[in-house]
């Protein structure tokens, strides 16, 4: 299928399963990841201004469980005020096993990649019942705190241990969602928040029967620094078409795909800031038009100082909350286009140039717009006049195009632009 009817297709409107999944308007969907439960209260103070609506959290088993039956959420009675004052909502990773269900193994680590001590995740009939009263407690627990319960954290590799199983991580979704959906009928579940689009391993998930509990099935879509955010179409339509596939006839079709892990390292051998400055915008506004209502970024800010350490550089701030230009690339988006939804993509005739159409309630329109290739310019027709000459760059910073009432040229680089132009008709 070329490119322009996928388009199309993507920008059908989404419809959730569940009244929690956030609405394709931004800044809703826009979410980062963080690794913090207490205090940190600068850092949720910074990632609110920055426009992020949700963040995504580690809900650890074994530090909530520490005898047999027994729970204490205290800590995360503690984020959930914060994020609550702040306008927050989380999701929350039911994730990894608990020495009190399952013995030590060893195992990959899935950063370092050397072997390692770790616990092994619940893969026996106990294990898998008491991971699922936890999480169905949980649930129970937090009912109407607008949670979203993600399962698991990337099963498909070596953060299930002792290796990846799907049918061992299967076996306890399965479990998992049917415990949560008998403690919370209204609780909004999704997985399996694999790494990339691993096909056999997401079949053998999909086609479990677990699409009937499911909202939403999450995905990271990462790829090599040298792959675009844009470069994510056909994964999805892959995905979506697999989800058809298995999904219940009564939720055909309403089964959103959530990005619910993404990012691009600035380390040495990645993306320059910059350019990881371009591709978080970009990643927000490409996952909106192919029909993902929730991107979380990964990460917050860089988890230590080493230029070269790959995992040391995600961030959007540094490791002591200085803003890298992603913050105010995220920042920009979420401010230009608060209240805007994507309405279509202008047909220019070039794969590589992006000009959406943003629209909100009152029928303004503004574009974003940009560009795979090298800076140039294009020109855009409308009909009537725009709200002045002004439009804004991805770090804040104001431009000028030049406009008229019948067409305008706008200047295309790597990091998106918002252009207010008014209710007219655009070509």
């Amino acid at each position: 299928m070329k490119r322009n009817s996928w388009c199309f297709v993507c920008l059908l409107p989404v419809l959730c399963s569940s009244h929690e999944l956030p609405e394709p308007v931004i800044p809703n969907g826009v979410g980062v990841n963080i690794h913090f439960v207490t205090g940190h209260e600068k850092d949720l103070d910074l990632i609110a201004a920055a426009g992020f609506r949700f963040i995504r959290m580690d809900f650890g088993w074994a530090g909530i469980e520490t005898a047999k039956g027994q729970y204490h959420w205290s800590e995360y009675d503690e984020l959930l005020s914060n994020l609550d004052r702040r306008g927050i909502r989380p999701v929350f990773i039911l994730d990894y096993s608990n020495p009190l269900y399952e013995p030590e193994v060893t195992s990959t680590n899935p950063l370092t990649h050397n072997p390692h001590h770790t616990t092994a995740s619940p893969q026996h009939p106990e294990s898998i019942a008491a991971f699922a009263s936890w999480a169905a407690a949980s649930a129970k627990h937090f009912q109407g705190r607008h949670i979203l319960w993600e399962l698991w954290n990337e099963p498909n590799i070596d953060f299930w241990s002792p290796k990846p199983d799907a049918s061992q991580y299967t076996a306890m979704a399965l479990a998992t969602s049917r415990a949560i959906r008998e403690a919370d009928p209204q609780a909004t579940i999704v997985g399996p928040a694999s790494s990339g689009f691993p096909s056999e391993f997401l079949e053998v998930f999909l086609k479990s029967g677990v699409l009937e509990f499911l909202d939403a099935v999450s995905v990271h879509p990462y790829r090599e620094a040298r792959r675009a955010p844009e470069t994510v179409a056909q994964d999805y339509e892959r995905l979506r078409k697999l989800i058809e596939r298995y999904a219940p006839s009564q939720k055909q079709q309403k089964i959103p795909i959530l990005s619910g892990e993404w990012g691009y390292s600035s380390n040495t051998r990645g993306v320059s800031i910059e350019t990881q400055a371009a591709f978080a915008a970009r990643q927000q506004l490409v996952n909106l038009f192919f029909g993902v209502p929730l991107s979380i970024w990964y990460d917050w800010k860089n988890d230590g100082e080493d230029p070269g350490e790959n995992e040391h550089n995600f961030g959007t701030v540094t490791g002591d909350l200085k803003p890298k230009p992603a913050y105010l690339a995220i920042q920009t988006l979420t401010r230009q286009l608060a209240g805007y939804r994507l309405a279509r993509r202008l047909p220019l005739g070039n794969d590589q140039d992006w000009v959406l159409v943003c629209a909100n309630s009152a029928k303004s329109q503004k574009l974003a717009a940009w560009t795979l290739g090298e800076p140039h310019v294009v020109t855009i027709r409308m009909t009537g006049t725009g709200n002045g000459n002004v439009g804004v760059l991805s770090n804040g910073e104001k431009f000028s195009p030049k406009i008229n009432a019948s067409q305008c040229e706008l200047e295309l680089t790597a990091a998106p632009r918002y252009l207010e132009i008014g209710s007219g008709e655009i070509k």
